[in-house]
């Protein structure tokens, strides 16, 4: 059974939004901005993150975000040869390649594809389907890259959940010099 693990980053007070400044918002750029020295460091974990990955599970926003962007290198390379499965309302075409789009009931895709692959499941951005599959326990385990920022407003990873989900600490450690890289399993019932 796959075993789906949403890795992203965040801000102290868990802003997810706009990270590297290109949606507009008033706060946006804070990736850089507050991380700049440790975007190398980042990068390496980021990189084995997804050689250690069976496939990708992304909101179509996302694979739009990620589809049209050009980045050198070895997680480059790793994320485009990799399955990616894309949850759509829509029929519009996946911009990555190597995309199947998970159309009708998406708790019920995203079960029948755990059930279907055997390694982790990466889940980068996606907001709405984070809390989806949160909502719905089907997310494994959650790794967080803090940034040193406090940015006091803006869309959060965690908002609009209608129930506590509890986790356990299984790893913490520093990714350079000022992000902190936490990863937790979600408790399952």
């Amino acid at each position: 059974m796959g075993k789906i693990v949403i890795t992203t980053n965040a801000t102290l007070d868990g802003v997810v939004e706009d990270p590297d400044g290109k949606e507009g918002s008033d706060r946006g750029g804070w990736f850089y901005r507050y991380g700049e020295a440790d975007v190398p460091s980042w990068d390496v974990l980021s990189t084995k993150q997804a050689v250690e990955a069976e496939a990708l599970l992304l909101g179509r926003r996302t694979d739009t975000w990620f589809g049209t962007r050009e980045r050198p290198g070895e997680w480059a390379d790793r994320t485009l040869a990799m399955p990616k499965y894309v949850v759509s309302t829509t029929n519009d075409k996946p911009a990555w390649q190597n995309s199947t789009v998970l159309n009708g009931d998406a708790v019920e895709q995203i079960s029948e594809l755990k059930a279907k692959l055997d390694g982790e499941i990466l889940v980068y951005g996606s907001y709405t389907l984070v809390r989806t599959l949160i909502e719905h326990h089907l997310a494994d385990e959650l790794r967080l890259c803090v940034f040193p920022v406090v940015l006091g407003s803006g869309r959060r990873l965690f908002d609009d959940l209608t129930e506590a989900h509890p986790m356990r600490l299984t790893d913490l450690r520093p990714v350079g010099n000022g992000i902190m890289f936490y990863t937790y399993e979600f408790e399952k019932n």
